[in-house]
């Protein structure tokens, strides 16, 4: 019974039959519009963040260390011939668990071009990894060119063939089909001695995340042994598994570690990239936590609203006190108002939360080239809003539908939570004394 009529008296709160003006009503629905307004910025940003970290963490992953990498000896005979090398990785690979085996060999060189040089890291592949490796195939983008002259070279053509980033032929003004040179050292008696080797571009690539990949050089691990000075060389296998995530991980590292013995260092990539995802993750936690504020300033309006209704209809508490009401029920009246007003923000907010986040993309796009036209009439340069040096060029598009419920049920309780004091003495106000003041 008590709670039929907390109802009846909640939705007369809310909804009053009467045509009569009243201010507390109207700060109730302008605290329904500003709880409304502070989740749409809460569920874009969140869905944004969810996005871009998800997109760079796939990209760290996927193109720079794979799901486990084995970091294999210098002096061993096994990594002094291409051939030996790859059979070795492959053998040490035979696990289960692992669906691709991908050996490397690093070196930081010298890249000239048409215009200057720029430090690169050269990485020295099979031909075939951007076929075989899913994440190689899938977050690169070819922005020039094509891989095929990579995986399938010429062989009557004079250099070996490269796959450059992006950045790196913008800076070296280099294009596919273009010759540019690597510059490794080697020593000779006590002196550093330069060694030139040729390559040609076969495509310029792209993974959409700059900080990444400015610096990438890839050329076939054949070239590497058989033009390159191999002195200052660092030889690493990548393994891929099912799931980067699975609990298993673990036990496949430590197989992986047995078959290469004292030869090899494994790690899994949540090792290899610790520092990064620890700030990937406290970035995620700082901006939900701020715009959480917000939404709790928000709320407080429901609270100054309920202390107005209360204010407004102290007769009719009066009243429903003096034939028979219970405290509780007119409390719970009040709390199902807040509620309400909190479930009005999220009908508001949610929606236009989500939309804005689909069209993400758009919306950047625009404003970037709203932008770009006030910088044209002014005189200035091209301006990029996404710029990929810093963030992924697209933002990835993702609705985290665990968060959003979460969002939700801490807007309601929020809402309960900031009107229960006002609420609470309005249970408790006592009939006569109400009478005598009105």
């Amino acid at each position: 019974m008590i709670f039929s009529y907390s109802l009846k008296f909640a939705k007369s709160l809310i909804f009053p039959k009467s045509e009569k003006k009243s201010v507390a009503r109207r700060s109730l629905f302008g605290a329904v519009l500003c709880i409304g307004l502070s989740i749409v910025p809460l569920v874009v940003v969140t869905s944004i963040t969810n996005g871009m970290i998800d997109g760079m963490t796939q990209r760290i992953i996927g193109l720079s260390s794979s799901h486990i990498q084995a970091y294999v000896a210098l002096g061993i005979s096994k990594v002094q011939i291409a051939e030996d090398f790859i059979e070795y990785a492959d053998e040490a690979g035979e696990v289960r668990g692992v669906t691709g085996v991908y050996p490397e060999v690093e070196i930081s060189a010298i890249a000239a071009g048409k215009n200057g040089r720029s430090g690169i890291e050269l990485r020295a592949i099979e031909k075939d990894i951007f076929k075989r490796n899913k994440s190689f195939n899938s977050l690169f983008e070819v922005c020039e060119g094509e891989l095929n002259a990579f995986i399938s070279p010429d062989e009557s053509a004079k250099r070996s063939p490269a796959v450059i980033g992006k950045k790196l032929a913008e800076e070296l003004e280099l294009h596919a089909g273009d010759a540019f040179r690597v510059i490794t050292t080697r020593t000779a008696g006590d002196k550093i001695v330069p060694k030139l080797t040729s390559f040609t571009v076969a495509a310029v690539v792209s993974s959409g995340y700059q900080e990444l990949d400015q610096f990438w050089v890839f050329i076939p691990i054949e070239a590497a042994y058989n033009s390159l000075s191999m002195e200052s060389a660092s030889y690493n296998v990548m393994f891929e598994t099912e799931d980067a995530f699975s609990p298993n991980l673990v036990s496949i590292q430590k197989k992986l570690a047995g078959n290469f013995g004292r030869y090899a260092n494994v790690y899994r990539w949540d090792q290899i990239h610790t520092a990064e995802f620890e700030n990937f993750s406290s970035t995620k936690v700082m901006l939900v936590f701020v715009m959480m504020l917000i939404v709790l300033v928000a709320t407080i309006n429901i609270s100054s609203a309920i202390v107005m209704l209360v204010m407004e209809r102290q007769k009719e508490i009066a009243i429903l006190k003096s034939i028979g009401a219970k405290p509780r029920g007119i409390t719970l009246a009040f709390l199902t108002a807040a509620l309400a007003c909190g479930a009005g923000g999220l009908v508001i907010g949610l929606p236009i939360g989500i939309i804005l986040t689909v069209f993400s993309n758009q919306i950047v796009h625009g404003l970037e080239s709203l932008v770009n036209l006030i910088s044209a009439m002014g005189g200035g340069g091209e301006i990029h809003l996404m710029d990929p040096a810093y963030y992924l060029s697209e933002i990835p598009v993702e609705i985290p539908g665990i968060q959003i419920i979460l969002i939700s049920v801490s807007v309601l309780i929020l809402s309960v939570l900031v009107s229960y004091i006002p609420a609470r003495k309005a249970g408790r106000e006592k009939p006569l004394d109400i009478l005598r003041k009105n």
